[in-house]
């Protein structure tokens, strides 16, 4: 079992190591739930099969040490030597292999749980969501308020709450869905979206955008315009760049699945949210890769709403929930 353990242990090692020096790509949730269903064998063996020989060793030693001083004593032999105090302890010992096993198994088991069904962390990679999240942001993601989806294979088990116009949500990235991206929920299924010169409309209806101070970008060094925007009655705050234009190239739209319910011009997008689907943007609006360039967020990529900014080492007053 030794060498089998130490076999079973280097392949996880190994798919962690390469993974992390980019040779192969890595599913986190995958290798959690292999982490969980074999350190679980483990301790259902240890549980019935080697504590229970441990513990027959251990009575069997002092079964045959109190044979021998009885047999003694009838002897009329008193004084015995003295035998080793911490045999038994020895004997009931987890060997190495059942401890990097089986003893951890109720943390990964509490781990797997915790991130498959209540909350996720999520770090924050890039700038698309300025200023509502940094880069850096360690962020917790509600995994239950859309409804609880089996790990892994991320099969819908209850219905939750859908999400709404205005919502922080991670998602699989549709193009690559082993990545996890995340923006703000624009349109829902059935909404029309139109971002036309930098501005939203939905449904024929203009989003409220009122202007606020300038943002400072300290990694860029160079201030953007601001706005505070209503949108499906929650407040937060969107940057626009007026370096960049409002419409997209031909060769920075991807193909994606429902094309044909978008219209692209020199002056935006307009886009009809196909059943099922969502449409995102980031906060960052002219920096943000979102559904404009890849199309729109089908339900079975959903991963939850982010909902707090759990750590920033660079910033400790990050720290809070946000719109």
């Amino acid at each position: 079992m030794a060498f089998l353990t130490s076999l079973i242990l280097a392949a996880f090692v190994g798919y962690i190591g390469a993974w992390y020096f980019g040779a192969v790509e890595g599913n986190f949730a995958l290798l959690l739930f292999l982490a969980t269903m074999v350190t679980g064998l483990y301790w259902l063996a240890e549980r019935f099969y080697f504590l229970p020989r441990r513990l027959k060793a251990a009575a069997a030693l002092e079964g045959s040490l109190t044979q021998r001083r009885e047999e003694l004593a009838r002897q009329g032999i008193t004084q015995v030597d003295t035998t080793d105090p911490k045999a038994r302890e020895r004997l009931l010992m987890q060997p190495w292999w059942l401890d990097w096993t089986a003893g951890l198994f109720p943390v990964i088991l509490a781990v797997f749980l915790l991130r498959s069904f209540l909350v996720e962390p999520f770090k924050i990679p890039s700038g698309s969501m300025m200023p509502t999240l940094l880069t850096g942001d360690l962020i917790l993601v509600n995994k239950f308020t859309y409804g609880l989806r089996l790990p892994v294979i991320n099969t819908k088990i209850t219905d939750g709450t859908p999400p709404a116009r205005g919502d922080v949500m991670v998602f699989r990235y549709p193009p690559k869905p082993s990545m996890d991206y995340i923006k703000r929920v624009i349109g829902v299924p059935g909404d029309e979206v139109a971002y036309l010169n930098k501005k939203l409309t939905i449904n024929g209806q203009p989003v409220s955008k009122q202007a606020v101070p300038e943002y400072f970008d300290e990694e860029a060094m160079r201030y953007l315009k601001q706005y505070s925007e209503d949108l499906g009655g929650k407040q937060h705050m969107l940057l626009n760049d007026d370096g960049r234009r409002a419409g997209l190239s031909e060769a920075e739209i991807m193909a994606f699945p429902n094309q044909e319910n978008c219209r692209y011009s020199v002056e935006g997008v307009v886009c009809k949210v196909p059943p099922g689907h969502y449409f995102m943007m980031g906060d960052n609006r002219d920096n943000s890769l979102d559904s404009r360039y890849w199309g729109f967020v089908p339900d079975k990529n959903i991963v939850g709403r982010a909902f707090f900014v759990w750590m920033n080492f660079g910033d400790l007053k990050r720290i809070g929930g946000f719109q």
